[in-house]
């Protein structure tokens, strides 16, 4: 019997003697973010393993005792991965995955360091920061080498919705993986984070802890686990190095907004830190009590790349930048928070504002700003850090 998991097209190969079985893929995996891992297991006949990405031949290894496994550029976009298996008389069988949403191989979370502060780059945010109307925090960290800057970055802010990314994290750990497809809390995680629709938020809520409050304390105390301290969540949505100095976490104007959903950027900041690190199955969302997995984290991630809601954090950023990022806006705040991708690495960013008067398109040109000077000065950091003054960016307009 043919196996149904093969491709038609390869079936009438399977079924001919002596031919290879279709590889084992584990990694990528289906509805999930790639760094670029293609890794399985093959069987005794193949001689070859080539992978293919939307039909385009993107690379090939020799299996080594029945595994195979390699590394590759993947596009920043949802893709189809095809591994063939071939044998010595050029026999195949195959299978693909998809979607894969591809991140930069170059950004592949590594271990944790210490923060430690760019002065140019500091300066420069303190300035975006205090032109900007009303009161502002940023916090921006290179993922690597977790150099960074901030200001007011230990502000207490209304929260409004960039704390669903929190509210997903904890739906995951507690369901041990991630919904079925098409299932109501599928649809309803899509909607949250996608479309930011608080209804949703306020039912995954209630499937966490009884009521909208209950689900909220699920989640503070799981944010308390992770060392984020200064964020909590108040009930539902309404409807409608040593040598090093770190990077300051302070506040320098603190706004006036009395009880409710609160946070700092950088709790934001450490939040999608962690989820970033976790898709390689490292840091403290690993550690949680209950299930949080690796595939959690690049579920998640994948997720984030779809949010529907441009113009702020990549306003200025190549469009083949792939930004993850969730914001978040009632009448005196509007925020952004998430994850810049290029082709050297990446980087968070998160940017804050309020104004008692109502904030505008002026607090997404601040976000926008942020990210492309983070971006040419990270830039700037990795071309001196191996001994080339020229830059990237420059090739973006940005000198």
């Amino acid at each position: 019997m043919i196996p149904i998991a093969l491709d038609l097209q390869d079936a009438h190969v399977y079924a001919s003697r002596g031919t290879p079985r279709p590889p084992a893929i584990v990694a990528p995996a289906p509805r999930e973010v790639s760094f670029g891992k293609i890794a399985g297991k093959v069987s005794a006949r193949t001689a070859r393993v080539v992978v293919k990405v939307d039909g385009v031949v993107k690379g090939s290894t020799v299996p080594a005792h029945g595994r195979f496994r390699l590394t590759l550029d993947l596009p920043p976009r949802d893709i189809r991965v095809r591994i063939i298996a071939e044998d010595r008389f050029g026999n195949r069988a195959g299978r693909s995955v998809a979607p894969v949403y591809g991140l930069p191989r170059a950004a592949n979370p590594t271990g944790g360091r210490p923060s430690a502060e760019d002065a140019r780059l500091a300066r420069r945010v303190k300035a975006l920061a205090r032109a900007h109307p009303g009161i502002a925090a940023v916090y921006v960290q290179d993922l690597r080498t977790r150099v960074g800057a901030a200001w007011n970055a230990g502000a207490r802010f209304p929260a409004a919705s960039t704390v669903k990314v929190a509210i997903a994290v904890e739906v995951l750990r507690v369901l041990g993986g991630r919904p079925a497809r098409g299932g109501s809390l599928g649809r309803q995680l899509s909607s949250m984070l996608v479309d930011s629709d608080n209804e949703a938020a306020n039912a995954l809520l209630t499937w966490l802890g009884g009521s909208t409050s209950g689900g909220a304390a699920e989640v503070n105390a799981t944010l308390r686990s992770l060392g984020i301290d200064d964020s909590l969540l108040y009930g539902g949505y309404a409807l409608g190095t040593a040598a090093r100095r770190p990077i300051p976490i302070r506040v320098e104007e603190q706004p006036d907004f009395g009880l409710g959903k609160h946070t700092t950027a950088y709790d934001l900041a450490r939040l999608h830190s962690l989820l970033h690190m976790a898709a390689h199955s490292k840091g403290a969302l690993r550690r949680v009590p209950g299930s949080f997995t690796g595939a959690d984290a690049r579920f998640l991630l994948r997720t984030l790349a779809h949010v529907a809601d441009p113009g702020k954090l990549d306003r200025y950023l190549p469009s083949r930048f792939p930004v993850l990022h969730k914001a978040g806006w009632i009448t005196t705040v509007r925020h952004d928070a998430g994850i810049v991708y290029s082709p050297e690495g990446a980087f968070v960013a998160v940017v804050m504002t309020w104004n008692a008067a109502g904030v505008g398109t002026s607090s997404d040109v601040l976000a926008g700003r942020v990210a492309a000077t983070a971006l040419r000065r990270f830039d700037a950091l990795r071309g001196e850090a191996a001994g080339d003054s020229s830059t990237r960016t420059t090739m973006f307009g940005w000198s």
